[in-house]
């Protein structure tokens, strides 16, 4: 097994800790940084057209792609411990608030959406900022807002670990990334320190990380 990883890829992340929270241990982990226009190379492009990681080759075929596909491959080939609910509403829950993440709030703030910001709108860094913070914090608001359901439990759904938390993990460093003040989320902050105390999470994290600048 491969991963193709970068330190500060936010759904990186949160492959690693599906890895981790599976005891699975990728045999070669393979840099793409990001910062330096790696994923553009085509070498890289011809494992993931779309120049974006993770991506994860496992035994024959293609590199599998998208961190939520990545993470519930690996939910079906080694089942436990399971990432989603048994009931079809709990499963839709758990993914609707991994997608609000995964798909609605981290795909405004990657690294390529920043450059074409900045090189074809002439955004300067505060104005990229204050973009990604605005994108952070209304996803924040959102999850909020949905973890006071009554199916909130320890954690996101629940009191075992689920795919949503993988993701509010991800959006939890994202918000450190871009000094987001998390105080106002106190059931999204609860959640947080719960799952940090989880040596799953903690190995995953993306300051634990080689290449991680220490002050990261």
């Amino acid at each position: 097994m491969k991963l193709f990883s970068f330190w500060r890829s936010l759904a990186t992340y949160r492959v690693r800790i599906a890895l981790n929270l599976k005891g699975v241990a990728p045999d070669e982990v393979i840099q793409v940084n990001l910062m330096k226009g790696e994923q553009r190379a085509a070498s890289y492009r011809a494992i993931n057209p779309m120049m974006a990681i993770p991506a994860l080759i496992d035994g024959d075929g293609p590199a599998l792609f998208e961190s939520l596909a990545i993470i519930e491959y690996l939910d079906e080939t080694h089942p436990a411990p399971p990432l989603l609910p048994r009931d079809p509403r709990g499963r839709a829950r758990v993914r609707g608030l991994a997608q609000l993440v995964a798909c609605d709030s981290h795909p405004l703030i990657v690294p390529r959406v920043r450059e074409y910001l900045a090189h074809e709108f002439k955004f300067d860094e505060a104005a990229v900022n204050t973009w990604c913070r605005h994108w952070h914090t209304a996803a924040l608001t959102a999850l909020e807002a949905h973890l006071q359901d009554k199916a909130t439990g320890r954690y996101c759904h629940g009191d075992s670990i689920t795919m949503a938390d993988i993701c509010l993990a991800s959006q939890a460093a994202g918000a450190k990334f871009f000094n987001i003040d998390t105080a106002p989320f106190p059931t999204f902050s609860r959640i947080v320190a719960a799952l940090s105390q989880i040596d799953a999470f903690a190995r995953a994290h993306p300051t634990k990380q080689p290449g991680a600048p220490a002050a990261a």
